[in-house]
């Protein structure tokens, strides 16, 4: 169990439920606030209740795109912008500089709903020139954070999908990922749905100081389990894998999920790029200070001496002895349990577009 030396000492730093030790400006912002004593004391008083607002936007398309050689997918739909489940790691951090905001607390409590995603989705999927392809889903920020079961979002794009006989894979943290189970059943039986669940360590207290408002690792696994009975194929993600912090529970995780039913599994290494360098060298001094040093050490072992490198095909996974051997531990993991590595195909050949079903039906 890890015991998180100095964590009391600095808790008027921490807001509860949140990832993020500060709300440094992003590196669009020319103004950096900083405190100062203004004799009243108030520089060490705990700081208010930070709660979660959200704005609800209108944006003109539902599928983002990408090219990156790396990732196996190139569409994705982003439902929220924003994460209320505040993982301190989070590479989708630094997205909220484009909105003059920062990418610490601003990240996890001022959020973006996107309520006409559906709509947009379904025209798009309309269109004459549009190509099937497996749309992903949770690449960016999680689908199932808690503010979904109140503007369910996701729930709607599922619809979509599902009427149109359209794959897609969901990667998420929360088990709210079950409320739509009965969507992602009728696809699976098609080999049109696949989940996979992110599980970072087994660790209750670890998860909670490291992702405290995503779902406890005991839940995430129940859900797992869940989601199999129901015949939707899940895999597990031990992502990221933390140097120093979590990697030797890489095996423990990985058995775990297939204890529960995953068929397969994945993983990747901790990415540190733009301001998550400084937001997580903040929380390790809060919650790790014993093994600070030493987690930022190996990361630059794996990362050619900086602590990130944005080169495809190595950001993912690292480089040198370190990664190769987290690599080499997977492997013979997968093979001992008789997990898949991989995330498995979906069926791209059974699309029906909106306009095509409403012709049918007259």
């Amino acid at each position: 169990m890890f015991l998180f030396p100095g964590y009391q000492y600095r808790m008027q730093t921490i807001r509860k439920g949140r990832g993020a030790a500060s709300n440094r400006a992003g590196r669009y912002e020319r103004a950096r606030p900083e405190a100062f004593d203004d004799g009243w004391g108030t520089v060490e008083d705990d700081p208010p209740p930070l709660r979660t607002t959200v704005t609800e936007e209108a944006p003109r398309h539902a599928i983002t795109r990408n090219d990156s050689p790396d990732i196996g997918f190139d569409r994705s739909i982003n439902p929220y912008r924003g994460c209320e489940h505040g993982c301190i790691y989070c590479y989708a951090r630094p997205s909220h500089a484009w909105l003059g905001l920062s990418p610490g607390l601003d990240f996890e409590s001022r959020l973006f709903a996107k309520p006409n995603a559906p709509s947009l989705l379904e025209q798009e999927l309309a269109r004459p020139g549009y190509r099937c392809r497996v749309l992903a889903i949770g690449t960016n920020t999680d689908a199932y954070q808690p503010i979904e079961a109140r503007y369910e979002v996701m729930r709607g794009i599922l619809e979509v999908l599902a009427r149109c006989r359209h794959p897609v894979t969901i990667t998420t943290k929360s088990a709210l990922v079950l409320r739509d189970r009965d969507l992602l059943a009728d696809m699976a039986r098609d080999r049109l749905a696949h989940v996979t669940m992110s599980v970072t360590t087994l660790d209750r207290r670890l998860a909670r100081h490291m992702e405290p408002r995503a779902a406890t690792p005991a839940r995430r696994l129940e859900a797992v389990a869940e989601l199999r009975e129901a015949g939707i194929p899940v895999a597990v993600n031990f992502a990221p894998i933390i140097p120093a912090l979590n990697d030797h529970e890489l095996e423990a995780v990985l058995k775990a999920a297939r204890q529960v039913g995953a068929v397969s599994a994945g993983y990747t290494m901790l990415r540190l790029p733009l301001e998550i360098a400084d937001l997580f060298r903040e929380w390790l001094e809060v919650h790790a200070p014993d093994r600070a040093a030493r987690v930022l050490s190996r990361v630059r072992d794996m990362r050619g001496g900086l602590l990130y490198k944005s080169g495809f095909h190595t950001r993912m996974k690292g480089e040198g002895p370190y990664a190769e051997t987290i690599a080499k531990r997977f492997a013979l993991a997968c093979r001992r349990l008789g997990l898949e590595r991989g995330y498995g195909a979906l069926d791209e050949t059974r699309f029906c577009p909106p306009g095509a079903q409403l012709q049918l039906a007259l």
